[in-house]
């Protein structure tokens, strides 16, 4: 199921920093069903970076626009707007959802960050 994504960093309504989760975010169509993934990014001096991977429509806040968002874990929350981002996803977590609010988008993003650290933890040879 690995597949590979790669774009130019474009800048959107900073959602994604506002609740918590800053994202690098791509305009590029993926052959991927929408939802949720874990997978490595490369970005700037990052390489190969454990990360969580949205494809979709981020229905809950009310966008339209189709885009891949990338949380790369445990860097810093900079801009990096214009740099290429190369995206290797691994795995498939969960369907796209539209949430009844904006508290339980943030408790899922929870949940998925948890789910997607220990999916590292255990599968740390697919970072190679």
């Amino acid at each position: 199921m690995e597949s590979s994504i790669q774009g130019i960093v474009t800048k959107y309504k900073g959602n994604g920093r506002k609740l918590g989760y800053p994202t690098a975010n791509i305009a590029v169509k993926s052959n991927n069903k929408d939802g949720v993934y874990f997978g490595y990014a490369g970005l700037g001096k990052y390489i190969n970076s454990p990360s969580l991977v949205f494809i979709g429509v981020p229905k809950t806040i009310g966008d339209t626009d189709n885009r891949v968002e990338v949380h790369i874990l445990d860097i810093p929350d900079i801009d990096y707007y214009g740099e290429t981002l190369t995206i290797r996803i691994t795995h498939f977590y969960r369907d796209n959802k539209k949430f009844e609010s904006i508290e339980q988008l943030v408790t899922a993003m929870k949940q998925d960050e948890k789910a997607a650290r220990g999916w590292f933890l255990e599968n740390k040879d697919k970072s190679k």
